[in-house]
Protein backbone atom coordinates (compact mmCIF):
# COMPACT_ATOMS: atom_id res chain seq x y z
CA UNK A 1 0.00 0.00 0.00
CA UNK A 2 2.72 2.11 0.56
CA UNK A 3 4.36 1.61 -2.80
CA UNK A 4 0.86 2.56 -4.65
CA UNK A 5 0.97 6.20 -2.05
CA UNK A 6 4.29 6.95 -3.18
CA UNK A 7 3.04 6.22 -7.13
CA UNK A 8 0.11 8.68 -6.75
CA UNK A 9 2.19 11.09 -5.18
CA UNK A 10 4.48 10.97 -8.00
CA UNK A 11 2.24 11.35 -10.47
CA UNK A 12 0.86 14.30 -8.38
CA UNK A 13 4.23 15.86 -8.50
CA UNK A 14 4.87 15.15 -12.11
CA UNK A 15 1.88 16.36 -12.87
CA UNK A 16 2.65 19.86 -11.01
CA UNK A 17 5.39 20.43 -12.10
CA UNK A 18 4.47 19.91 -15.88
CA UNK A 19 1.63 22.30 -15.49
CA UNK A 20 3.91 24.94 -13.76
CA UNK A 21 6.42 24.38 -16.89
CA UNK A 22 3.42 25.29 -19.35
CA UNK A 23 3.56 28.67 -21.24
CA UNK A 24 0.49 30.33 -19.82
CA UNK A 25 -1.31 32.98 -21.69
CA UNK A 26 -0.75 36.93 -20.63
CA UNK A 27 -3.96 38.48 -20.49
CA UNK A 28 -2.24 40.81 -18.22
CA UNK A 29 -2.09 43.37 -21.21
CA UNK A 30 -5.38 42.92 -23.56
CA UNK A 31 -6.91 45.70 -24.47
CA UNK A 32 -11.23 45.85 -24.90
CA UNK A 33 -10.78 45.57 -28.40
CA UNK A 34 -7.87 42.53 -28.38
CA UNK A 35 -10.35 40.75 -26.05
CA UNK A 36 -13.29 41.52 -28.69
CA UNK A 37 -11.32 40.14 -31.18
CA UNK A 38 -10.38 37.12 -29.78
CA UNK A 39 -13.88 36.05 -28.51
CA UNK A 40 -14.65 36.93 -31.96
CA UNK A 41 -17.94 39.32 -31.06
CA UNK A 42 -18.68 40.86 -34.69
CA UNK A 43 -20.17 44.53 -33.67
CA UNK A 44 -21.33 45.48 -37.16
CA UNK A 45 -23.83 43.64 -38.79
CA UNK A 46 -23.95 45.46 -41.78
CA UNK A 47 -22.20 48.22 -44.02
CA UNK A 48 -23.75 50.59 -46.32
CA UNK A 49 -21.45 52.63 -48.81
CA UNK A 50 -22.86 55.06 -51.06
CA UNK A 51 -21.19 55.82 -54.25
CA UNK A 52 -22.05 59.43 -56.24
CA UNK A 53 -20.67 60.30 -59.97
CA UNK A 54 -18.40 63.16 -57.88
CA UNK A 55 -16.73 60.11 -56.15
CA UNK A 56 -15.34 59.49 -59.32
CA UNK A 57 -13.46 62.71 -58.80
CA UNK A 58 -13.37 63.21 -55.27
CA UNK A 59 -12.67 59.96 -54.22
CA UNK A 60 -15.13 60.46 -51.04
CA UNK A 61 -17.97 58.21 -50.54
CA UNK A 62 -20.92 57.87 -48.25
CA UNK A 63 -21.50 55.23 -45.46
CA UNK A 64 -23.92 53.84 -42.55
CA UNK A 65 -23.54 50.98 -40.78
CA UNK A 66 -25.76 48.49 -38.28
CA UNK A 67 -24.14 48.13 -34.91
CA UNK A 68 -25.38 45.26 -32.72
CA UNK A 69 -25.41 45.78 -28.99
CA UNK A 70 -24.71 41.86 -27.50
CA UNK A 71 -24.71 43.08 -23.67
CA UNK A 72 -27.88 43.67 -21.22
CA UNK A 73 -26.67 47.05 -20.40
CA UNK A 74 -26.86 50.56 -23.59
CA UNK A 75 -24.28 51.61 -24.88
CA UNK A 76 -23.47 54.72 -26.13
CA UNK A 77 -21.15 55.46 -29.65
CA UNK A 78 -19.59 58.88 -29.25
CA UNK A 79 -16.76 58.59 -31.94
CA UNK A 80 -15.21 56.32 -34.44
CA UNK A 81 -12.06 55.62 -36.33
CA UNK A 82 -12.33 53.33 -38.87
CA UNK A 83 -10.47 51.57 -41.67
CA UNK A 84 -11.78 49.54 -44.22
CA UNK A 85 -11.16 47.22 -46.99
CA UNK A 86 -10.10 43.64 -48.24
CA UNK A 87 -7.22 40.78 -47.11
CA UNK A 88 -5.43 43.79 -44.69
CA UNK A 89 -5.49 46.54 -47.85
CA UNK A 90 -6.82 49.44 -47.17
CA UNK A 91 -10.01 50.57 -49.28
CA UNK A 92 -11.75 53.36 -47.24
CA UNK A 93 -10.92 55.52 -43.59
CA UNK A 94 -13.04 57.59 -42.01
CA UNK A 95 -13.56 59.14 -38.44
CA UNK A 96 -16.48 60.34 -37.25
CA UNK A 97 -17.96 62.44 -33.98
CA UNK A 98 -21.60 61.25 -33.45
CA UNK A 99 -24.04 64.32 -32.90
CA UNK A 100 -26.24 63.60 -30.97
CA UNK A 101 -24.20 60.07 -29.68
CA UNK A 102 -25.26 56.97 -31.01
CA UNK A 103 -27.44 55.08 -28.70
CA UNK A 104 -27.65 51.37 -29.39
CA UNK A 105 -30.33 49.61 -27.37
CA UNK A 106 -29.75 46.63 -24.73
CA UNK A 107 -29.17 43.74 -26.61
CA UNK A 108 -30.14 45.51 -29.94
CA UNK A 109 -28.96 46.89 -32.69
CA UNK A 110 -29.18 50.42 -34.26
CA UNK A 111 -28.01 52.50 -37.85
CA UNK A 112 -25.24 54.95 -37.75
CA UNK A 113 -27.18 57.10 -39.93
CA UNK A 114 -25.37 58.83 -42.89
CA UNK A 115 -21.32 59.34 -42.67
CA UNK A 116 -20.61 61.76 -45.54
CA UNK A 117 -16.53 62.40 -46.48
CA UNK A 118 -15.73 58.55 -46.19
CA UNK A 119 -12.07 58.84 -48.17
CA UNK A 120 -11.35 56.00 -50.97
CA UNK A 121 -7.25 55.21 -50.32
CA UNK A 122 -7.02 53.76 -53.39
CA UNK A 123 -9.21 55.68 -55.22
CA UNK A 124 -12.39 55.20 -56.50
CA UNK A 125 -11.70 53.21 -59.70
CA UNK A 126 -9.75 50.55 -58.58
CA UNK A 127 -12.35 50.66 -55.54
CA UNK A 128 -14.98 49.51 -57.86
CA UNK A 129 -13.46 46.23 -58.21
CA UNK A 130 -14.26 45.30 -54.93
CA UNK A 131 -18.19 45.75 -55.57
CA UNK A 132 -18.86 42.35 -56.33
CA UNK A 133 -17.23 41.10 -52.96
CA UNK A 134 -20.57 42.13 -51.16
CA UNK A 135 -18.12 42.12 -48.11
CA UNK A 136 -15.49 44.71 -46.07
CA UNK A 137 -12.88 43.78 -43.39
CA UNK A 138 -12.50 45.83 -40.36
CA UNK A 139 -9.41 46.52 -40.48
CA UNK A 140 -8.58 48.85 -37.94
CA UNK A 141 -11.42 50.75 -35.49
CA UNK A 142 -10.93 52.91 -32.83
CA UNK A 143 -14.38 53.30 -31.06
CA UNK A 144 -15.45 55.83 -27.87
CA UNK A 145 -18.10 54.87 -26.46
CA UNK A 146 -19.66 54.92 -22.74
CA UNK A 147 -21.08 51.55 -21.34
CA UNK A 148 -24.39 51.47 -19.23
CA UNK A 149 -26.24 54.76 -20.46
CA UNK A 150 -29.62 55.86 -19.86
CA UNK A 151 -31.06 57.08 -22.40
CA UNK A 152 -27.85 57.96 -23.69
CA UNK A 153 -26.58 59.91 -20.74
CA UNK A 154 -24.30 59.39 -18.43
CA UNK A 155 -22.57 55.91 -18.56
CA UNK A 156 -18.60 55.00 -17.57
CA UNK A 157 -16.63 55.80 -20.50
CA UNK A 158 -14.65 52.89 -22.47
CA UNK A 159 -12.37 53.07 -25.18
CA UNK A 160 -11.78 50.07 -27.55
CA UNK A 161 -8.94 50.40 -29.58
CA UNK A 162 -8.02 47.89 -32.63
CA UNK A 163 -11.15 46.22 -33.25
CA UNK A 164 -10.96 44.01 -35.97
CA UNK A 165 -13.78 42.25 -38.00
CA UNK A 166 -13.68 40.05 -41.26
CA UNK A 167 -16.40 39.32 -43.66
CA UNK A 168 -18.85 42.17 -43.09
CA UNK A 169 -21.99 42.36 -45.29
CA UNK A 170 -21.83 45.13 -47.81
CA UNK A 171 -24.33 46.85 -50.05
CA UNK A 172 -22.50 49.34 -52.71
CA UNK A 173 -25.00 51.82 -54.04
CA UNK A 174 -24.33 53.34 -56.70
CA UNK A 175 -26.17 56.79 -57.02
CA UNK A 176 -25.91 57.89 -60.48
CA UNK A 177 -28.23 60.91 -60.52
Amino acid sequence: MARLGAFFFALLGAFLVSVGGAPAFDTTNLSVGQIINLIGIGLVTQINAIITLDSLTTNLITVNFDVKNPLPIELTVDRIDSSAGINNTVFATFNHTFSPPLVVPILGTKNSGNISNVLLTQGAIASLAIIPLGFLDLINTNVDLRAGTIFGQLGIPVPIDGLKQSHVPTNFTLSLS
